[in-house]
């Protein structure tokens, strides 16, 4: 199976990117299933059915979050009007009964998306265990007849999602990491052929602070002002991004590449 995943996409500017990158991308790659992390989609933080529709009608199959995706109005609602595939943290309270994880059926081949939010240095109340969470999921699926598994990983601390990655190695087909918005460089497969790295990157303006507006976070750190999320309207956008292939018999990795393209707004 072979699938793209792209890393959190941060507000108008992002999602114009995606709009203009994608049709390329899928031409490039043939994607079995397009995926994305959209915790940032609206505004920088939080979801709208507006904005979940503008990416399900490029192609986007699934949609992954995080801690910040609660930010807008009632996300079930923005699901439900949207008729969209949305995963939220399946370790967070808030997420509803099976909405942390998603069983896709796409061009005849069958992908698990499970969503999950990290512990350390995560300022929510109530986290349930991440590694205990995904193993009562994994516990109630039928694996043999899947031909991929994708865990995202929701995370602050690099030791959590590497832990993660190895707890996980040979029982998914990959771990991805995401919430920092910087891509690491430690793309690779796991000795049990898990597709691993520890955070995606985001699509977001180059220049900026994580997506928003340097200059108020330069203002946050030297003055302890408050953080506004206000992010630019044009400019240069990094779209980073994941490809992966796995045995489809398996479920194993068997190839991933690292997409990091920069596209003009």
């Amino acid at each position: 199976m072979r699938i793209l995943f792209f890393g959190d996409i941060v507000g108008k500017i992002g999602r114009q990117a995606m709009v203009n990158i994608l049709p390329e991308l899928k031409k490039k790659y043939q994607p079995d299933a397009i995926l994305a992390n959209v915790e940032n989609l609206a505004h920088g933080k939080g979801v709208t059915a507006k904005t979940l529709t503008e990416m399900k009608e490029i192609g986007i199959d699934c949609f992954t979050s995080g801690n910040h995706v609660w930010k807008k109005a009632d996300v079930e609602e923005a699901v439900e009007e949207s008729e969209s595939n949305l995963v939220t943290p399946a370790n967070d309270p808030r997420t509803l009964p099976k909405q942390g994880y998603k069983l896709l059926e796409i061009n005849g081949k069958k992908l698990l998306v499970i969503n999950l939010l990290g512990r350390v240095f995560i300022h929510e109340e109530n986290l349930r265990c991440p590694f205990r969470e995904v193993d009562q999921i994994l516990l109630g699926q039928d694996l043999i007849n899947l031909d991929a598994i994708l865990v995202d990983i929701h995370a602050e601390a690099t030791s959590e999602k590497v832990a993660l990655g190895w707890y996980l190695d040979g029982r998914v087909s990959a771990v991805i990491g995401t919430h920092t918005h910087i891509p690491t460089a430690d793309y690779k497969i796991l000795p049990k052929k898990t597709a691993y790295i520890t955070d995606i990157g985001m699509v977001g303006p180059v220049d900026s602070v994580l997506g928003v507006k340097k200059e108020i976070i330069i203002e946050k750190f030297l003055n302890d002002s408050p953080i506004v999320f206000k992010i630019a309207d044009s400019g240069e956008i990094e779209v980073n991004a994941l490809f992966i292939e796995t045995d489809s018999k398996t479920g194993e990795a068997i190839k991933i590449e690292k997409i990091l393209e920069k596209v003009y707004i």
